[in-house]
């Protein structure tokens, strides 16, 4: 990791939809009020040309990078986005929101129904990836920005980028889509499959009505944690971090409890995914990323856009591998577009593209491309 960070920063709120002009949702609903948290980073040219949009993974945020006041407690993206590194806060203007469907500030099915007084619970309306894409686009008008360098994001954040850049190719000069899928195939719906019926099986989920309750479905969302990260890791990964080893030594009595090192980084990171996630989020997140499939319908030209596209894998990712990259990329040689794929070497699986990696870290600067500066922007609607 090159240069230094950026410091203190601040999450800001904004209210982009309401009732007299409600957002407009994939499905035909009407959602209003949608509120949006979100960061920024570094100083918007005069002609905005070089904003750079961050999509966050499944359970992220808007604090991409920087500190609240606790240095020692930095973004999630903290490695990579700051002066001198790969998304260098000295050429661009980094804007980070929380997804809608979120649970950090930004409206989700923890939010109040205004029609209720009460939490959304179950009857959030369910989404779409190209839903989240709606509250980006209105984010960035907000701002005054009519178009961006950049959309980059890893996971479900590259399908952000891969939804806007598809629907509106005008918009986005970069698309650079990490460890990404356009399709998730049976195993993986196999899996966030049983991480939601770890949640709906807890006793306290009460049919999603826990918000209004003392207790929360810590049990299930812990569980569903669990299964979720180890897809996350490689076996090489887990090998070089814990392989056999145990706390009480390799001579302590057989027990039921935990007892390897690696049952207590699972438990560790379900106690600590409770006390920042909801339940009901990762619900309709996963959700929605089972039925993403944007190529399954009519292709979009893309012969004149000038939007060049970057899948970026590595190659001990086994959730979404290579294979997943490649096709991405196929797809998109097939409406025309400029796309490549590049593959990384990390031993450490899906959650590589969160990690200061020297070759990953060239690989998405080079991604970037060239100054900005120069490019005039495009004009942008608000969906």
């Amino acid at each position: 990791m090159s240069g230094g960070g950026v410091g203190r920063v601040k999450t800001q709120r904004v209210v982009l939809f309401d009732r007299d002009a409600p957002l407009e949702l994939e499905s035909g609903v009407s959602l209003a009020p949608v509120q949006v948290a979100y960061e920024t980073y570094g100083s918007l040219d005069a002609d905005g040309a070089n904003a750079v949009l961050v999509c966050h993974a499944l359970t992220g945020d808007a604090h991409a990078a920087g500190h609240h006041g606790n240095p020692s407690r930095r973004g999630w993206w903290d490695t990579i986005i700051g002066p001198g590194r790969p998304l260098d806060t000295d050429r661009f203007f980094i804007i980070c929101p929380n997804l809608l469907g979120g649970c950090s500030g930004t409206t989700g099915p923890s939010s109040v129904d205004p029609a209720t007084g009460r939490a959304y619970g179950l009857g959030f309306p369910l989404l779409t990836v190209r839903d989240l894409v709606a509250v980006h686009r209105a984010l960035l008008s907000h701002l005054g920005i009519t178009h961006v360098h950049a959309a980059i994001g890893g996971s479900l954040g590259g399908m952000q980028a891969l939804q806007w850049a598809l629907d509106h190719p005008g918009e986005v000069e970069r698309a650079v889509m990490i460890c990404a899928s356009a399709r998730l195939s049976a195993q993986n719906i196999a899996f966030t499959a049983v991480t939601r019926a770890a949640i709906l099986s807890d006793p306290d989920f009460q049919d999603g009505n826990y918000l209004d309750g003392p207790s929360r479905p810590a049990r299930g969302l812990s569980l569903a944690r669990k299964v979720g990260h180890i897809t996350y890791l490689s076996e090489e990964s887990m090998r070089r971090k814990f392989d056999r080893s145990r706390r009480d030594g390799a001579f302590a009595p057989m027990s039921m409890a935990s007892d390897f090192e690696v049952e207590h980084y699972l438990d560790h990171q379900g106690e600590s995914f409770v006390e920042r996630f909801d339940a009901l989020s990762y619900l309709y997140l996963t959700r929605l990323m089972d039925y993403f499939e944007p190529f399954s319908g009519d292709r979009p030209d893309l012969a004149g856009a000038s939007t060049r596209f970057v899948a970026i894998s590595f190659d001990s990712d086994w959730r979404f591998g290579s294979e997943h990259s490649r096709a991405i990329v196929a797809e998109l040689e097939r409406c025309a577009a400029k796309a490549r794929h590049v593959e990384v070497a990390s031993p450490w699986g899906h959650d590589s593209f969160l990690l200061d990696l020297e070759e990953y870290h060239r690989v998405v600067a080079e991604a970037l491309g060239e100054d900005v500066r120069a490019r005039a922007p495009a004009p942008m609607g608000r969906r």
